[in-house]
């Protein structure tokens, strides 16, 4: 059901530093930036090994563009740091319903898109040791996210 770990989520205030210390301290480059309108993000991907066109881990960097994401929430309770851990699979939506049949509450009705156009579900902290958990199903025809 669980193929990988996709990624480590890590929230941060400033994006730009925030990668110029894990390219300077690791040699990680990022691969992909974007703005997620809909989670309140300015995000970069670091490939940390593999290739993007299969088996590669990442560190997902998120920076808030508002004040009122859930991001920015956690930053303001936690200050920066591990934000998330993703589980790749070949199928969100199975995986989610596989995992809330165990008694793991999913918080998204339905997979929504997240990074390099893949699919996404989070499943409930209280539920996971108190960790946020999120499943993504990388898209198809691009880049192993």
């Amino acid at each position: 059901m669980l193929t990988r770990i996709d990624h480590i989520g890590i929230a941060c205030r400033n994006l730009d530093e925030t990668v110029r210390f894990y390219r300077e301290t690791y040699g990680f480059e990022v691969t992909h930036e974007e703005v997620n309108e809909e989670q309140g993000v300015r995000e970069a991907m670091l490939r940390i090994n593999g290739t993007d066109d299969g088996g590669a881990s990442y560190l997902q960097l998120l920076e808030p563009i508002r004040e009122d994401s859930p991001v920015a929430r956690f930053l303001a309770r936690n200050g920066e740091g591990v934000h998330h851990i993703a589980f790749g699979t070949a199928d969100v939506a199975g995986a989610a319903a596989a995992v809330g049949g165990r008694g793991v509450r999913v918080l998204d009705a339905a997979p929504r898109s997240g990074s390099m156009g893949s699919l996404i579900t989070f499943l409930h902290p209280k539920d996971c040791g108190g960790v946020l958990t999120e499943l993504v199903q990388a898209r198809e025809d691009g880049p192993g996210h």
